[in-house]
């Protein structure tokens, strides 16, 4: 299998971005980071310590408290992040080959993500002048008053903390933001992937950005929550499992600090009976290859009525054996491994789970035969799964669907939002007035028409225990602001 050696990729793996700069760790810990497809070692990277983490909180702190970034005006800091935009573009090639060596992820898919992540900090940039900064109010309870102002300024300094998933997408939806605002970063990079934040940072040196407004360091989960609770810090925002963010809340919480937390899913396609269930099928197999299924979003509950669920079955099984799956650097392949060898232990013990409680595997539920070795798994499909059973309650994060048959339109929707979690879901008809109605009746934070859909520039993040705030558009800029009411009693000069 295709793969190069990450000496050759990234800078300065053995070291962290603090202050503007590249500095040597505390300590000698190092993280081993292993390529899933050849199970062999990637990269080592440091591991940072709780002096680590200081110094990069003083940092960010003297940045956002003394430095110019926060004075800035925002087109000018919108010119920095176009020159990141231009820098990551210029990285596309390096910055998808980093990332299916740590993860796995197919090549189709990582060969996509360079110029992704620029369109990300190109779109943030071109709000610094469509953006309501101040909005001018005329004031009803303050008799006398001239003129009110909602002014928006940066929270502070924000803690970035992204998953091992899509390290780079994720981190550049927090970022760009929070760049934008006037916010500083410290971003903390997943010990299983830091290459994309450590690429980031590389980014951020290139275009000089100021001194300690971007920061990068990778740490477990011991510093992690040092970071959550750290009093100079004075927002997080996290993407990750629902546990460790109910953890990541609560200390929030005690701080009174600002946190957004985009978590788990376990989302449901609605599958109408006007529409095609061989249609359906060959929609939703084109996207269960994606990132080996290890996507929070990803639909992996599929509700149909029960007299069409042995159909629909059959033609989902069929899809996805068709699914190609093998070395991630291959043009052919739709899908590679999971990410880690404890990964597709946690999916092997699903697939367990689920044929001990009953349900059918009607494709996949092993591992390929054809490959010796890496953490690789089948697609799988399971039916005749009551809402019930394990498999359909908890994410597993990887390539497994359930199908659940349902009495009627109204059980379907019901057994949808039967879940702790409301991050996705899909409508599958060809009336779109219906779509529209049922997707009213979802509690999901997104609700796609036919497919699999989300969408960064719109918004994205979930109900219930899927998270709060959300990530992307206008929407994933408010959680990086605070509101600030003006109330003046004379109109001043300038704004």
């Amino acid at each position: 299998m295709a793969s190069q050696a990450a000496g050759t990729l990234l800078e300065r793996p053995d070291q962290f971005f603090i202050g503007g700069e590249w500095i040597a760790p505390s300590s000698d810990a190092m993280f081993d980071v292993i390529s899933p497809s050849t199970e062999q070692l990637f990269v080592r990277v440091a591991e940072a310590q709780a002096v680590d983490l200081e110094r990069a909180v003083a940092a960010a702190r003297k940045a956002f408290d003394e430095g110019p970034w926060p004075r800035l005006t925002h087109a000018e800091r919108a010119e920095y992040l176009r020159a990141m935009a231009a820098e990551i573009r210029r990285r596309a090639e390096t910055i998808g080959t980093v990332w299916t060596s740590e993860i796995g992820v197919a090549s189709w898919m990582s060969g996509q993500i360079g110029s992704m992540v620029a369109e990300t900090f190109d779109y943030y940039a071109d709000l610094a002048t469509s953006f309501s900064w101040v909005e001018q109010h005329e004031p009803r309870y303050s008799p006398g008053a001239a003129a009110g102002y909602l002014v928006r300024e940066p929270v502070g300094v924000v803690g970035a903390i992204v998953p091992w998933n899509g390290a780079l997408g994720m981190s550049a939806w927090k970022c760009a933001p929070a760049l934008l605002a006037g916010c500083t970063v410290i971003l903390k990079a997943s010990p299983e992937s830091p290459g994309g934040p450590l690429q980031l940072a590389e980014v951020a040196q290139a275009v000089g950005l100021p001194a300690g407004v971007f920061n990068v360091l990778t740490a477990d989960r011991a510093v992690s929550e040092l970071l959550v609770r750290h009093s100079g810090v004075d927002k997080i925002s996290f993407t990750g499992s629902s546990v460790a963010g109910k953890r990541i809340g609560a200390l929030c919480g005690e701080r009174v600090a600002r946190c957004t937390l985009e978590l788990g899913g376990k989302s449901a396609g609605v599958i109408l009976d006007d529409y095609d269930v061989e249609e359906a099928a060959r929609h939703i197999a084109t996207y269960a290859p994606v990132l080996s299924g290890q996507v929070c979003s990803s639909l992996t509950r599929l509700v149909v009525s029960r007299h069409r669920h042995d159909r629909f079955a059959d033609a989902l099984s069929s899809a996805f054996r068709e699914i190609k799956v093998g070395d991630p650097f291959a043009a052919e392949t739709m899908m590679g491994p999971l990410a880690m060898e404890r990964q597709r232990a946690r999916v092997e013990d699903f697939i367990a789970k689920g044929r001990a409680e009953g349900a059918k595997v009607a494709a996949g539920g092993g591992r390929p035969q054809h490959l010796e070795r890496g953490f690789f798994i089948e697609p799988t499909v399971f039916a005749n799964v009551d809402n019930d059973m394990t498999i359909a309650r908890q994410e597993i994060f990887g390539p497994v669907v359930s199908i659940i048959p349902a009495e009627s339109e109204e059980d379907a929707i019901a057994i949808a939002n039967d879940s702790p979690f409301g991050l996705n879901a899909s409508v599958f008809t060809n009336d779109a007035d219906r779509a529209f109605q049922v997707a009213r009746q979802l509690k999901a934070g997104t609700v796609g028409h036919n497919w699999f859909r989300t969408d960064f520039s719109i918004g994205f993040g979930g109900f219930k225990q899927s998270g709060i705030g959300r990530e992307g558009g206008v929407e994933g800029l408010h959680p990086f602001l605070e509101s600030k009411t003006v109330i003046l009693d004379g109109i001043p000069t300038r704004i």
